[in-house]
């Protein structure tokens, strides 16, 4: 199906094209002088947490905080890129007393945006978009747009199962393969030359038995692990993980090793981009089992990328998830991404039942080896 019109996006002002949090933080330093400083890991959730970060809701009371907000780096380019890609909306909420000071402030540092496309106040679950790009995950979760895509946040860190990035480059990547979604068209096959193939899929979908089958079915692929600083990811799936310490995470992100990284209940996990060059540049293809988010950002970071969604009946996912040896909590918390995760389905190149892993091994390796790309 060809579309005749352009994608639509709305996109969040606060911390996704202005500064909100680390100004009031920096500000709320300066006026009060905190030894240490308040920082913004400290603000882990949205809303007053009972500690010393809420006394950064003072700033929004003040006229002048929001005519000094700073542009965050890099969101101008963006906003000019995106708007080649899709119409461009804004979607922000204000108190009703700023209003005219913010929109004055987005017409005149992002002019690519028309003046009726900007919307101020709460009810964006109302606004009529394919795309809505926000760092509120309660917005997220509320939104009718057909993809609702999370900017990663300190405050939003415990998302499961949403489409989330943390660069502008991410999410224009993102945006690019849902518009090749509606005009599908040929990409290189494995048999071109190595390839990334990533499974993704569901909590309890069947994605890492299928990976399995796939290292047993081809001596092409090369496992890619993830860094985790869950000391218990050698219970389960430890073959895809190496286990490191919080510091020595941290430092590797510093140092710019990592090409993504994430969050999962309260673990931090992530993969080094010169793991996937020594595969490749090895002659191999690079698989690996990874949430949406990190397939995005392979597909950001790297040529030749091919996207799997493994599913599987909504009865199997739940006995999965309930035969894990989890929390209470784990397992709630993956049920009620279940209807996130499915949402993804959409924008991957294949989709494949981990009902029977075995058959979908050997289809997967005909198509990827031979035919090229399906849906």
């Amino acid at each position: 199906m060809n579309r005749k019109f352009k994608l639509s996006t709305a996109l969040d002002i606060d911390d996704l094209l202005m500064e909100c949090i680390p100004y009031a933080i920096r500000l709320a330093n300066e006026k009060y002088k905190f030894d240490p400083p308040l920082t913004i890991y400290e603000v882990d959730r949205w809303g007053t947490l009972g500690t010393r970060a809420d006394v950064i809701f003072e700033m929004f009371k003040d006229p002048d905080f929001f005519r000094t907000q700073p542009v965050i780096k890099g969101a101008k380019e963006f906003v000019r890129k995106l708007s080649c890609m899709t119409e461009v909306y804004v979607s922000t909420s204000v108190y009703p007393e700023y209003m005219s000071i913010r929109a004055q402030r987005i017409m005149e540092e992002f002019p690519e945006i028309p003046r009726d496309h900007i919307y101020l106040g709460a009810g964006k679950d109302r606004i009529d978009v394919d795309i809505l790009f926000d760092d509120g995950m309660h917005n997220i979760l509320a939104s009718s747009a057909a993809y609702p895509i999370l900017m990663r946040r300190p405050w939003n860190q415990d998302a499961t199962g949403l489409l989330a990035v943390n660069t502008y480059d991410e999410f224009l990547k993102v945006v690019e393969v849902i518009s090749d979604s509606y005009n599908p068209h040929p990409e290189q096959r494995f048999s071109d030359g190595p390839g990334i193939l990533v499974l993704v899929g569901p909590s309890g979908s069947g994605k890492r038995e299928i990976a399995k089958q796939l290292m047993k079915k081809s001596r092409s692929f090369e496992r890619l692990c993830s860094y985790a600083t869950d000391a218990t990811v050698g219970l389960a799936g430890g073959e895809w993980y190496h286990y490191v310490p919080v510091e020595e995470f941290r430092k590797m992100q510093d140092n710019g090793e990592m090409f993504e990284s994430t969050t999962y209940a309260g673990n931090h996990y992530g993969c080094c981009k010169k793991d996937v060059e020594d595969i490749l540049a090895r002659g191999k293809n690079v698989l690996t089992v990874m949430d949406i988010c990190g397939a995005m950002s392979l597909k950001t970071h790297f040529a030749n990328v091919t996207t799997v969604y493994v599913q599987n009946s909504r009865r199997k996912l739940l006995e999965n998830i309930l035969e894990k040896t989890l929390s209470k909590d784990e397992v709630v918390r993956r049920i009620m991404s279940l209807e996130a995760e499915e949402k993804n389905a959409g924008i991957c190149d294949y989709i494949v039942s981990g009902a029977d892993a075995q058959q979908a091994a050997k289809e997967l390796i005909t198509d990827l080896l031979k035919k090229g790309k399906k849906r």
